[in-house]
């Protein structure tokens, strides 16, 4: 197993970012059943470039997340790749969660670090770190979430999807920043929401036969892009 350069806890219901560099791995792990993992993605250096939820499930003609799709940003760039997880489903439909008052009453001088933040709270306390803010909040992926469609049309949240040791693997294809909150997920209705381990290794140079550049035109088109921003 390659060596782990990166290692991080992220509680139930916090928040945290990395800048993962192009060829490395990505590795999130639930530490507890029902975790739910909300992620926005930015290309580094490349401030224009920011995932863009509806481009990469349309190209690849997907409602869902699941290995080998490419995560595609606003120019049709492949931020990442998934190369591999242990679920089939995560999604990408609902957003990130805005409101926790449905929750019950918590604050930090009742509760201290156990008060209840929304997936909202997280991101911009992250992305006021690397001096961004509310306008580039933007569709995210819930890793470790499913949604279904329910007998009059609307959305709802599929409980019990993950359970702890369930994992995802992503594949940077340039430098990327990476935003994370372990909020519930929004269409939750319990809190009680679980860890995620992240962990970036090395990952091996992806050849010829690799699933994401074979799985689809459109998703070899976002690779060569990521390569020719690269070069």
């Amino acid at each position: 197993m390659s060596e782990v350069l990166l290692s991080h806890e992220i509680p139930g219901g916090a928040a945290w970012s990395a800048l993962v560099r192009g060829g490395r791995e990505l590795k999130l792990t639930a530490t507890g059943d029902g975790a739910n993992c909300s992620t926005l993605l930015f290309a580094a250096h490349h401030p224009v470039d920011r995932l863009n939820v509806p481009d990469t499930l349309k190209a690849q003609m997907s409602a869902r997340i699941h290995a080998p799709m490419v995560l595609m940003s606003d120019r049709g760039t492949a931020l990442c790749s998934v190369t591999g997880s242990s679920l089939d489903w995560h999604d990408a439909l609902s957003g990130h969660s805005v409101d926790v008052a449905k929750y019950g009453p918590s604050s930090y001088s009742a509760d201290r670090n156990a008060w209840r933040r929304s997936a909202r709270d997280g991101f911009l306390s992250e992305l006021r770190k690397h001096g961004r803010g509310p306008a580039d909040l933007h569709a995210c992926v819930n890793f470790f979430s499913k949604v279904a469609i329910s007998g009059d049309g609307l959305l709802t949240f599929a409980p019990g999807h993950a359970s702890a040791g369930d994992w995802v693997t992503l594949r940077a294809e340039m430098d990327v920043l990476v935003v994370l909150s372990t909020s519930p997920h929004p269409l939750d209705p319990q809190w009680n929401p679980g860890g995620v381990l992240a962990e970036v290794r090395p990952a091996p140079e992806p050849g010829e036969d690799d699933p994401s550049w074979t799985f689809r035109d459109e998703s070899a088109r976002a690779l060569r892009a990521a390569r020719e921003v690269l070069a």
